[in-house]
C-alpha cells in the first residue's frame, strides 16, 4: 500500500510543470508540438508521452569575446554584449525552424557575420574612440535585418572592452598629443594676430591724433593762444617780468 502511494505521489509531481516568469512553454507529445503557448505558471503534462519545452522571452545578455578585423587589416580583441529576446508569438516557429540551440545556431553566427562586416569599415582606433556608438548601432541594425521575421528582437549591441594591437595605443596617444599641440599653436597664433591687430588700431589712433594736433598748430592759432596767455599774465596780481614781442610772452620771473 505504501509503495502504491509513493508511485501515485511520484506520478502526481511528475505530471506538474512550472513555467517561470520571463519564459513560455510548449508541450511536445510524441515529438509533435502543440500549438498552445503556455504562459508562466503551473501546468499539467503526461510525463510518459509529453515533454514541456521552455523558451525565454525575457532579455538575454550574451557576452562574446572575439577578434574583429579593422579597415587597415589589424585584429582587435573585443568583448561584446548582445541583448536580445524571443517573441512569444514566434515560440513554436523558433523551435521548429531553429531548435533549442537557437543562440549558437542563429544569434551568435549572425552576430559574428554582422560585426565582421561592420568593423571592417572602420579603423582600429575608431573602435576605441567616439565612433564606438556608430559601430554598435550598425551591428545591431544589420543583425536586425538578418533576423527579420525569425522571432528574435536585438535590443542592443554593446562594445564593453576593446584591446588594440601592441604599439597602436602609443601611436594613438602620439597622434592625440600632436593634435593637441597643433590646436595649442593655432590658439597662440590667433592670440598673436589679435594682439597685432590691437597694436595696429592703437598706432592708427595715435597717428590720427597727432595728425589732428599737427593740423591745428598754425601761426594764427599760436598767436591767438599767446595773446590769451599774455592776458592771463597781465591780470595776475603777482609781480613778474615779461619779455614779449607782442606775440609770444616769455615769463622771466614771478613772485608769489
Amino acid at each position: 500500500m505504501r509503495y502504491i502511494k509513493s508511485i501515485l505521489l511520484l506520478l502526481l509531481f511528475s505530471s506538474c510543470a512550472i513555467v517561470r516568469p520571463g519564459e513560455v512553454g510548449v508541450k511536445q507529445t510524441f515529438g509533435k508540438l502543440k500549438r498552445e503557448i503556455i504562459s508562466p505558471g503551473l501546468t499539467g503534462i503526461n510525463p510518459l508521452i509529453t515533454k514541456l519545452i521552455k523558451i525565454p522571452t525575457r532579455t538575454v545578455n550574451q557576452e562574446v569575446r572575439l577578434n574583429l578585423p579593422s579597415k587597415e587589416g589589424l585584429n582587435v580583441r573585443a568583448e561584446i554584449s548582445i541583448l536580445y529576446h524571443c517573441k512569444q508569438e514566434k515560440t513554436i516557429d523558433i523551435i521548429n525552424d531553429v531548435g533549442l540551440n537557437f543562440e549558437q545556431v542563429l544569434i551568435l553566427s549572425t552576430f559574428r557575420s554582422a560585426s565582421a562586416d561592420v568593423c571592417a569599415k572602420f579603423f582600429a582606433k575608431d573602435m576605441h574612440s567616439g565612433k564606438r556608438s556608430f559601430i554598435e548601432k550598425e551591428i545591431k541594425e544589420q543583425m536586425g535585418e538578418l533576423l527579420e521575421n525569425r522571432g528574435f528582437v536585438i535590443e542592443a549591441v554593446l562594445l564593453k572592452s576593446i584591446t588594440l594591437p601592441t604599439g597602436l595605443y602609443a601611436a594613438i596617444e602620439s597622434k592625440l598629443r600632436a593634435e593637441q599641440e597643433a590646436q595649442q599653436m593655432v590658439f597662440v597664433l590667433q592670440r598673436e594676430e589679435k594682439e597685432a591687430e590691437r597694436k595696429r588700431i592703437e598706432a592708427k589712433g595715435i597717428r590720427d591724433a597727432q595728425k589732428i594736433i599737427k593740423e591745428g598748430i598754425t601761426d594764427d592759432n599760436i598767436e591767438w593762444r599767446s595773446l590769451e596767455v599774455l592776458k592771463e599774465l597781465a591780470s595776475s596780481p603777482n609781480a613778474k617780468l615779461i619779455i614779449t614781442d607782442g606775440k609770444t610772452p616769455v615769463l622771466i620771473n614771478s613772485d608769489k
